[in-house]
């Protein structure tokens, strides 16, 4: 596939706990099952779909569902993996399991079927997945599954924050030199994959690290403390089923709910809520997207 980067306004993208919820919603319903059909209601999004999407899809089975960054990688027998990305405002619903997923017990209703609904997986066992986008800056691709780590949008991601790859001596090597803001480097997808302005935002403030401190300037102790507490929020988040603030719903349409443990992010005004500070949260604008943050326990 071809892509190109375009600028879009800010918005709420899923970050990582996002996607991981997804993922997690998913897999119950998808692995290890067929997709016995699929429909392709339009020829992309935003950028075009691969050419006999539908075809290469039917009679595939799902082997596994994982996650890399913000993206849900579908690994098939066929030797091919589906790649999706949720952009804005899509979602992957599915319709036909019982919720809570007991295995082989499932309802055979489906709700009907709607505008945005793009393409539609068709499980064996009445099973649907719908991959609705209204926004439709979502992305769907299929290629081959032993080469997907050189697709160009993965080639170039950095480590898993919740993997054993990225560390405070990888951080520091990273951000050696570096005289960025810790906030904009954070969100370079080169540095450390999958985190978001929300995370990276709590994890700032419970850190005590100013968003506007230049990279390069952060100490060793301070980094360990930082790649610790990123694991923390990031854990919090998926056990609270991501954040919900405008699109975003969980794979059985629930919404998340970790925007009610927010300490910083979206609360411009508003008390700061550690310990003994008396300070106010503020808002900034870095490289076209709001930061928030403690000026007085933040340094």
């Amino acid at each position: 596939m071809t892509v190109k980067h375009n600028a879009t306004p800010e918005t709420s993208v899923p970050e990582l706990p996002e996607v991981e919820t997804v993922r997690s919603g998913l897999a119950p319903a998808m692995e290890g099952r067929v997709i016995e059909r699929a429909e392709v209601r339009r020829a992309g999004l935003r950028w075009p779909f691969p050419a006999g999407l539908a075809e290469r899809l039917a009679g595939a089975r799902v082997e596994r569902l994982r996650r890399r960054s913000k993206y849900i990688l579908v690994d098939l027998d066929s030797a091919e993996t589906m790649l999706i990305h949720l952009g804005m405002s899509g979602r992957m619903t599915v319709s036909g399991l019982v919720a809570p997923y007991v295995p082989g017990v499932f309802h055979h209703g489906h709700p009907a079927a709607q505008k945005h609904d793009h393409v539609v997986l068709h499980m064996d066992g009445d099973i649907r997945i719908t991959f609705n986008d209204p926004r439709r800056f979502g992305a769907l691709d299929l290629a081959a599954t032993a080469g997907i780590d050189a697709h160009p949008l993965l080639r170039n991601l950095g480590p898993e924050p919740l993997g054993n790859g990225f560390s405070a001596q990888h951080l520091q090597a990273a951000l050696r030199g570096r005289k960025g803001p810790i906030k904009s480097l954070l969100l370079d997808q080169r540095i450390v994959a999958g985190l978001g302005n929300i995370y990276v935002c709590e994890a700032l403030h419970r850190t005590g690290i100013h968003p506007g401190r230049a990279g390069g300037r952060i100490g060793t102790a301070r980094l360990e403390d930082l790649c610790a507490t990123i694991r923390t929020v990031l854990s919090e988040a998926i056990e609270a089923g991501g954040s919900s603030l405008r699109d975003y719903r969980q794979a059985d349409g629930e919404l998340g709910y970790f925007q009610h443990n927010f300490r910083v992010y979206d609360r411009e005004s508003a008390p700061c809520p550690s310990p003994d500070c008396t300070g106010v949260i503020r808002r900034i604008v870095q490289s076209g997207r709001s930061s928030y943050y403690c000026p007085q326990c933040q340094r």
